[in-house]
């Protein structure tokens, strides 16, 4: 694996994948071997409590998958090795890139700054809309990898003048145990971590999780179990467990909601999102209305109509919402920041890469409000 690699490429090298069993492939290799050591991305899981013959429960996330010997999870990248919960990505990553932070999105959080931003393979939901299924729909060991330990990834983020490192791509939650390792790695060494993730994980494991991060940005699919049961495949009362939780650990939070067409977009669902945000979150919680195009498998709908997010937006701010974007859209006028106490614009965007932020101290230049977010 090439470093840095535009991740449009990575994507494709994901794609052949599929067809290559990869070097040091897991499926061939037996339980005694595998606890022996003999692959290097295996480490000893967290989160997981024994079960009657042999069987374990991952603990993890709202799955629960219990595995009998051998058996991997849902998310393809833990398995019973044993009887022993392993997982099989620890340093395995299967992409790497700079990005800008504005991407992720995160809006509030070191405007202006890169990302040196890493993936595995696998996740613990199954969206039809999944613009990463390249990865996220792997088994991890069907992918091209490089062992990047958490002291490298330090190293490399580094050396790309990157302030932050960010676990993205696919679900970071299957990364748990690396996370914990190069999220800490990386705080005693000053460089910010991020991950963007679906929040679709146990309380408790996300408290964990969340311990060394710096900011989070939760995919917030939609406001209906109908939607995440059939679209997802999983549950929203999990999501919301766990952005309560989160949020009560005083770490950064910002959400996505990428609005498709007849199924996620209605005024109610919008307004009932929102109000739950404000009321169970915060007001200051950002709420990122993003358009939909065709991908993986729901290839039937049309792009959201841009009056579709701006709806989506006022709704938001009729519901006490300060900041509520629309995303892709480059240009748009509501992809900038302005002041919810005088309206002034406080960080000006042209798509990810020009970005002037006019916050100083955390406060509007205009009228000296405090502005939500992580800016220095």
């Amino acid at each position: 694996m090439n470093r840095l690699m535009p991740r449009r490429e990575f994507l494709s090298l994901a794609a052949q994948g599929f067809c290559l069993l990869g070097l040091g492939s897991l499926a061939s290799c037996g339980d005694a071997s595998c606890r022996a050591g003999a692959h290097y991305y295996l480490k000893p899981a967290k989160m997981w409590k024994r079960l009657e013959g042999g069987a374990v429960r991952c603990l993890l996330c709202p799955n629960a998958c219990a595995l009998g010997r051998g058996e991997r999870g849902a998310c393809r990248a833990r398995r019973n090795i044993d009887g022993e919960l392993y997982t099989l990505v620890y340093s395995r990553i299967v992409a790497e890139h700079v990005d800008p932070i504005e991407k992720k999105p995160l809006y509030h959080f070191l405007p202006g700054s890169t990302a040196y931003s890493v993936a595995t393979g696998g996740c613990n939901l199954s969206c039809a809309f999944c613009q990463n299924w390249q990865l996220s729909q792997a088994d991890p060991d069907q992918l091209e990898a490089e062992r990047i330990t958490p002291v490298d990834i330090c190293t490399r983020a580094k050396q790309a003048g990157s302030p932050v490192i960010a676990f993205t791509y696919n679900e970071p939650t299957v990364q748990f145990e690396y996370i914990l390792d190069a999220s800490a790695e990386a705080r005693r060494r000053g460089i910010r971590s991020v991950i963007i993730s679906n929040g679709y994980i146990m309380p408790e494991a996300g408290r964990m999780l969340a311990r060394n991060l710096d900011a989070i940005k939760i995919d917030l699919k939609a406001f209906t179990e109908r939607f995440y049961a059939e679209i997802c495949g999983g549950r929203l009362s999990a999501v919301k467990d766990n952005l309560i939780s989160l949020h009560a650990t005083g770490k950064w939070i910002e959400l996505v909601i990428l609005v498709i067409p007849t199924l996620n977009d209605s005024p109610a669902e919008i307004k009932a999102m929102a109000s739950w945000v404000r009321k169970n979150l915060s007001a200051d919680v950002p709420m990122h209305f993003t358009r939909f195009h065709a991908m993986y498998r729901l290839q039937n709908l049309p792009p959201t109509p841009i009056a579709t997010l701006e709806r989506c937006r006022e709704i938001a701010r009729a519901e006490g919402i300060r900041y509520a974007y629309v995303g892709n859209v480059p240009g748009h006028r509501w992809e900038n920041t302005y002041c919810h106490s005088c309206g002034a614009m406080i960080i000006r965007r042209s798509g990810f890469t020009s970005v002037t932020s006019m916050v100083r101290g955390g406060r509007c230049p205009r009228c000296g409000t405090l502005i939500p977010g992580v800016w220095a």
